[in-house]
């Protein structure tokens, strides 16, 4: 086998901190969470750590970097469908709670870490430019695929983009707190009344 070069070995030791962390932080949660429980848990000392990442909160970022990609990749494959905007609300919702399903601790570690970053102001920054690059990247997707909703659409790109997202912390938040009031087709059939819904009112603007 061949060895890895340094690069992929850094790349590797990334990889198995990250995902480390995830079991750790959800069995002990932030506070208690450790870096030594991280890095042992990943099989590496507490050096391979300080070597990779500043802090915890640098490390959740990562997390949330390789999560918002993913998503990112899904919301533009739904925009690039051609289907209807009806079917592409229903599709995004679906994505969205297989999402939330297949990695059902991360939901919670996400609010866990929402309300450690309102006490740290330079991580609260880090969190904020996250979450307002993801939203341009969405704004552009319904400003280049505004044909799908028939037109020119009635609020700012931006906003749009921001109610979806409150929609989403909406939705992961009631699955957390009152799962068995939250059916998985519930965000679909949000997505699908909130843009069909400006749908009719682009359509008449354009009268």
């Amino acid at each position: 086998m061949a060895r890895l070069t340094r690069k992929e070995s850094q790349a590797r030791t990334r990889s198995r901190l990250i995902e480390a962390a995830g079991r750790v932080f959800a069995d002990r949660g932030l506070e208690r969470a450790t870096v030594d429980q991280v890095a042992g848990a990943a099989g590496y000392t507490k050096g391979a750590f300080y070597a990779n990442f500043r802090s915890k909160e640098d490390l959740f970022l990562a997390m949330l970097d390789e999560r918002f990609a993913k998503r990112l990749d899904e919301i533009e494959r739904v925009m690039e469908s051609g289907a209807s905007v009806e079917d592409q609300a229903r599709q995004a919702g679906r994505d969205f709670t297989e999402f939330l399903a297949t990695d059902p601790e991360w939901s919670r570690l996400f609010f866990e870490f929402a309300v450690q970053a309102m006490r740290v102001e330079d991580f609260c920054q880090e969190l904020v430019t996250r979450h307002r690059t993801i939203r341009r990247r969405i704004a552009q997707g319904f400003e280049e695929h505004g044909d799908t909703i028939g037109g020119e659409l009635p609020v700012p790109a931006e906003h749009v983009a921001m109610m979806t997202y409150a929609m989403a912390d909406g939705f992961a938040l009631a699955r957390i707190l009152e799962p068995e009031d939250v059916p998985d087709d519930m965000f679909g059939t949000m997505l699908a009344i909130f843009f069909t819904g400006l749908a009719t009112l682009s359509a008449h603007a354009a009268l």
